[in-house]
């Protein structure tokens, strides 16, 4: 009890100070952030845009997309150009061809002798990269050719975003309908809301020659290079990630073993858990799973022949009726949708499991929740499609279409709606585990940090809503990374490990002390990293340099626990086949251990060859971030989800048999299809991409005349097979858990056998 005390006072003085650490960040960055002008002039005052002309134009993006269609600052989509760095090198392009056209006659400066272009190159990083920002005024001052750059960039823009056929071959390169923007002035209006991000992206900080975004994107014609605090704390971040593996391979080596074998009882434990009303209830949840993980897959497909295709599928054409930044949202989104209702469900199932206790109307609680995240999923879905369609209208985008930002698209009411939905779950959960919480007993520490992790997923949800339409774009990133990280990322995996380790003491695997020790440990050393880890998200958002430093420092820390994690994973597989019936519970362990080694490869090793400073201010955005991505959201999350939805499934369906071929062939399946997308698209690509950024500039590998090469089309169709056999393990999935109810076998229950020695 002692050790357990002592581990619950180090989590909590852990979370108090990261928290406070994190919250003194997230003042810096709402004082630091780029200033929004009120007025943009140039040389004889001349009105070039206004504040309302930027914020109108960033509720245009939001409408259309926003970060699903190409991205702002490195956060979003991947088959149109980063915004930013697409517009920061048009411009400095188009201020160099001014000159050339005024001084030698021509209409490229690319036609100039090299050291005429060198001087050019110099001189434009002299008028682009100093502040003209006035912070009494709130006016910024522009040199006339960079006036008419602007201009000329801006036609550009106007023209790709509507139907003109001079931007045709463009738009389909970018997988962009036609008139995306039909309005002629949301054009306008869009052009200088990218305009800002650029000025952001090339403006030095006052009393600094580091810009807004420090000095992101690369792009050496207008002098963005990495920082000096980059290459330092990229440094930092590799050795605290040696002494943290160092530090717990010395912990693991001095304790473990020392725990005592549990004695493996004769029969399954949980076979004698009553199943409650609200239990079964709970069955449609995984239903619902299922549906949402087919439709996920769908969506992914056609989203991925996009990048082939960009306005059609096998000729049809399909940009018209569900463009790509409409198909790319639901995908991402049901991502999170499904995995997040599988561990909905299972914590209410969990709940009454746990002790015994069915609370008045849960059942009734259980029936509305479900049918209120129906309603969300269909409700939100559709107005995004009206949003992206261009039918809902600026003035009702915010709250109920597409808010613009990857993962957090939903809209403002949609969101509310959520949180609430949240709130039930939380109260649900809460009274079913009160009990188990009252009457104590040896489990009580894990039961309580079961509790704690609910309380968190109901309540840190409201991160997202922290935000409002015009709040800076620093702080929203700040905000939409709390909900992404630490939400999913954080307290739904401090749920699934406190989930897993009451499930292996009840089934007898490990001693209650052990898994109490283990599950408290296990989340300090995760909740060490992966507070202020979130910070190696914001680099290049417009956030002051602070956030490079600890970032780097404690997103190293975050493989640690994955390392941790893979220890044990060989250990819970030998244990699986100590005693005869410990096989029903084969393939949930199986989907565990899978868990292990994608939280090893693609969240350990895949996260961190993007996360320190220096290697994501040339990978951020590019399929090297896919590769992470996809590798850790399904194969760490999803598989967890699978693994604690079987679970529920052996419970609800104790007395059917089932079908091991099929299982089989789903876990392979995904597993394997899962590696086939990582190994022959998404990495080679990224690979390719990373070496463009490095020698062309961060623009070029981006650009449509690097993506429409033959081997990125190549590349990209050799996805199929590995999509193929991981559809066929979502299928088989599909097709197991379908026959659970429909003309299941049923099988009669067997004498206890004998353990094995």
């Amino acid at each position: 009890m002692n050790s357990t005390r002592k581990l619950w006072v180090g989590l909590a003085t852990l979370l108090i100070a990261s928290f406070a650490v994190l919250l003194w960040v997230g003042s810096e960055i709402h004082r630091q952030s780029p200033p929004m002008p009120e007025r943009v002039l140039g040389p004889r005052d001349e009105l070039i845009f206004t504040r309302g002309d930027i914020e109108t134009g960033r509720q245009v993006w939001q409408s259309i997309g926003g970060q699903q269609l190409g991205s702002i600052w490195g956060h979003g989509g991947y088959v149109a150009p980063d915004w930013s760095a697409d517009w920061l090198h048009r411009e400095a392009e188009a201020v160099m061809d001014v000159w050339a056209k005024r001084e030698a006659g021509v209409d490229s400066y690319k036609k100039l002798p090299a050291d005429v272009r060198a001087s050019y190159q110099a001189r434009v990083q002299a008028l682009m990269r100093p502040n003209t920002y006035e912070e009494g005024s709130g006016t910024i001052r522009l040199d006339a050719d960079r006036v008419a750059a602007i201009a000329n960039v801006a036609q550009h823009y106007t023209s790709l975003f509507g139907n003109d056929p001079a931007t045709a071959e463009l738009r389909e390169a970018y997988a962009m309908r036609n008139d995306t923007v039909p309005q002629a002035e949301h054009r306008r209006k869009l052009t200088a809301f990218y305009w800002w991000t650029s000025w952001a992206a090339v403006t030095q900080r006052p009393g600094s020659d580091i810009t807004y975004t420090a000095n992101w994107p690369a792009d050496e014609l207008v002098g963005n290079k990495p920082t000096t605090g980059a290459f330092v704390w990229t440094v930092f971040s590799v050795l605290f990630l040696i002494a943290g593996i160092a530090l717990l391979g010395w912990h693991y080596a001095v304790n473990h073993g020392e725990e005592i074998a549990p004695s493996l009882p004769r029969t399954d434990p949980l076979a004698s858990i009553k199943v409650t009303p609200s239990m079964k209830a709970t069955a449609k949840y995984f239903w619902v799973v299922i549906a949402l993980f087919l439709t996920q897959i769908l969506l992914g497909a056609i989203t991925a022949h996009y990048q082939v295709e960009g306005q059609q599928a096998y000729g049809f054409a399909l940009a018209d009726v569900l463009p790509y930044a409409l198909t790319r949202t639901w995908h991402t989104q049901l991502a999170v949708l499904w995995i997040a209702t599988a561990w909905l469900g299972m914590g209410l199932y969990i709940g009454p499991a746990i002790s015994g206790h069915e609370p008045k109307f849960q059942r009734l609680g259980v029936n509305l929740l479900w049918v209120c995240l129906l309603v969300i999923v269909v409700g939100a879905f559709a107005g995004q499609w009206l949003a992206v369609m261009q039918k809902l209208g600026l003035e009702r985008n915010f709250w109920f279409g597409h808010q613009g930002w990857e993962y957090v698209d939903l809209g403002r009411f949609w969101q509310w709606f959520l949180f609430i939905g949240l709130g039930l779950w939380l109260t649900l959960v809460g009274r079913s585990l009160w009990p188990a919480i009252r009457n104590g007993g040896e489990s009580r520490s894990i039961v309580v940090l079961l509790f704690l992790s609910t309380v968190a997923i109901g309540l840190f949800y409201a991160a997202g809503l922290m935000w409002g339409e015009h709040t800076s774009l620093s702080m929203v990133e700040y905000w939409r990374w709390w909900v992404v990280h630490l939400w999913v990322e954080g307290f739904f995996e401090v749920f699934a490990v406190a989930v897993m380790s009451f499930l292996f003491t009840r089934l007898g695997l490990l001693q209650v002390k052990t898994a109490t020790i283990a599950v408290l440990f296990a989340t300090i050393v995760f909740m060490a990293g992966g507070v202020l880890g979130t910070l190696h998200h914001l680099y290049f958002t417009g956030t002051p340099t602070a956030v490079i430093a600890l970032g780097a420092s404690f997103s190293a820390l975050e493989v640690v626990p994955l390392a941790y994690v893979g220890f044990e994973a060989y250990h819970s597989y030998k244990m699986g086949k100590a005693t005869p019936w410990m096989q029903r519970y084969r393939w949930p362990i199986m989907f565990f251990i899978a868990v292990a080694f994608w939280n090893l490869v693609g969240a350990g090793l895949f996260g961190f060859l993007i996360n320190p400073p220096l290697s994501l201010y040339y990978m951020q955005g590019l399929n090297l971030t896919a590769t992470h991505g996809h590798t850790a959201l399904f194969g760490v999350y999803g598989m967890l989800g699978i693994g604690l939805m079987l679970f529920c499934l052996r419970g609800l369906k104790p007395d059917v048999e089932w079908n091991e071929k099929v299982l089989r062939t789903s876990f392979w399946a995904l597993n394997i299809g899962l590696s086939g997308m990582a190994a022959f698209t998404l990495l080679p690509l990224g690979i390719l991409q990373l070496n463009a950024a490095l020698k062309h500039g961060y623009w070029y590998a981006r650009s449509a005349e690097f993506m429409q090469q033959p081997i990125v089309d190549l590349l990209v169709w050799m996805r199929v097979p590995a999509d193929t056999i991981f559809s066929v393990g979502a299928l088989a999935l599909a097709w197991f858990v379908f026959r659970l109810w429909v003309a299941p076998r049923r099988v009669a229950a067997t004498a206890a056998e004998p353990v094995r020695a």
